[in-house]
């Protein structure tokens, strides 16, 4: 089996999980994330791109309603015994084989939690299960329960955020290495994410985020690659992955000449970066983090050349995104704690004068300032 923790370890999570839907009130929870079923389980697919439901009861007991692909899959990756398969046809309803499921495990008339935020369960097959569910069980928004037990790290979870920040200074080492006049993003793309396969990674959930000129003042992917001019701007948001634990980075590397404009955005983001570290602070709620970025960069007047959140948790994460929750903004009441880890991004984008400049990094909550995974140099990368 291809198990990357223990199973003593799984079934400590899977305990904790059942704990906190007993503390609710909840019978059962039916997971659609595939995140939780990773968590709890071990199992790893994108066969949630369809419809497939993990049921854990209150009592432990687990069954898994996929597609025939994933029946392997399962029994390879995971330690569900009970899988289920519902059969692909005009007339398949998936959503309706779960509830007898749930019949069968005695869960009539009961509480039901539901992760309803889930990129796996479509609009149109939510609409479906909330039909079939209908007068036969009770349900509740659960789509927090194990997103937030994951938000605090293992030792061993640790290990894999570690090695994944490795692979991300891997990957920065390739783009330095290429960066210069004339050099193109696709060369640069295909050394950052072979130096992360060459150390054992996976893909990110999401993809890596490329610009150049007016383009690095963006911060989402878009298709089409250019090459890079004598005097240039490339911006860079990428991951390491490993065990699909990401640990994610970002940078602005100046081409050619440095306007002197382009050097106070980079030191007003650098003093930000250091005032959101020191403000994550086990107690502290997390909007306080973000109202330390937001204060630097208003300072420096660029209260609107930035953005209004710098960052995110990080964790396993599996595609279509490498955010995990919560978020760094304005008024988020949740405090930090020791071994939660975040991905804190200052992102300033001066369409005035078309100068970008980000800096970016995952840290690790301690008892005092957060710990830097990263081993690169926050210095301005000039080439």
């Amino acid at each position: 089996m291809a198990l990357h923790f223990t199973e003593d370890e799984l079934s400590g999570r899977r305990k904790r999980a059942c704990d906190d839907m007993a503390a609710r009130g909840l019978d059962g929870l039916l997971m659609f994330r595939q995140e939780s079923m990773y968590y709890l389980t071990g199992y790893d697919t994108f066969g949630y791109v369809y419809f497939q439901c993990l049921y854990l009861g209150a009592d432990g007991d687990m069954t898994l309603l996929t597609r025939a692909p994933d029946l392997r899959q399962a029994r390879h990756t995971s330690v569900i015994q009970d899988i289920r398969i519902w059969v692909d046809g005009p007339d398949a309803e998936p959503a309706v084989e779960l509830a007898d499921l749930l019949d069968g495990h005695g869960m009539t008339g009961k509480k039901l939690g539901v992760e309803w935020e889930a990129y796996g369960l479509t609009a149109w097959n939510g609409q479906r299960l909330t039909a079939a569910l209908d007068g036969k069980y009770e349900t509740e928004n659960a789509s927090d329960l194990v997103s937030r037990l994951r938000l605090i790290k293992s030792p061993a979870e640790m290990d894999y955020v570690r090695r994944a920040a490795g692979l991300a200074d891997d990957a920065l080492d390739e783009a330095v290495r290429l960066a210069g006049p004339g050099a193109f993003e696709g060369d640069i793309l295909a050394a950052m994410q072979s130096a992360v396969f060459r150390g054992g990674g996976d893909d990110p959930a999401n993809e890596t985020i490329i610009g150049s000129g007016s383009d690095a003042l963006l911060c989402r992917y878009f298709t089409g690659r250019k090459h890079l001019q004598d005097t240039d701007q490339l911006t860079l948001e990428w991951a390491g992955v490993y065990r699909h634990y990401h640990a994610c980075m970002m940078r602005t590397i100046c081409v050619g000449p440095v306007p002197d404009r382009q050097l106070m955005l980079y030191d007003a983001a650098l003093e930000a970066l250091h005032a959101v570290r020191e403000a994550l602070t086990p107690g502290t709620p997390i909007g306080e983090a973000f109202d330390a970025h937001a204060r630097v960069l208003d300072a420096h007047g660029l209260a609107e050349h930035r953005l209004n959140a710098c960052g995110y948790s990080m964790g396993t994460t599996f595609a279509p995104n490498w955010m995990d929750w919560p978020m760094l903004y304005h008024g988020n009441p949740h405090a930090a704690e020791p071994d939660m880890v975040f991905f804190l991004h200052m992102i300033i984008a001066d369409s005035e004068s078309g100068l970008a400049m980000t800096l970016g990094e995952t840290v690790r909550v301690t008892d005092t300032t957060p710990e830097r995974l990263s081993r690169s140099s926050l210095d301005l990368i000039r080439k």
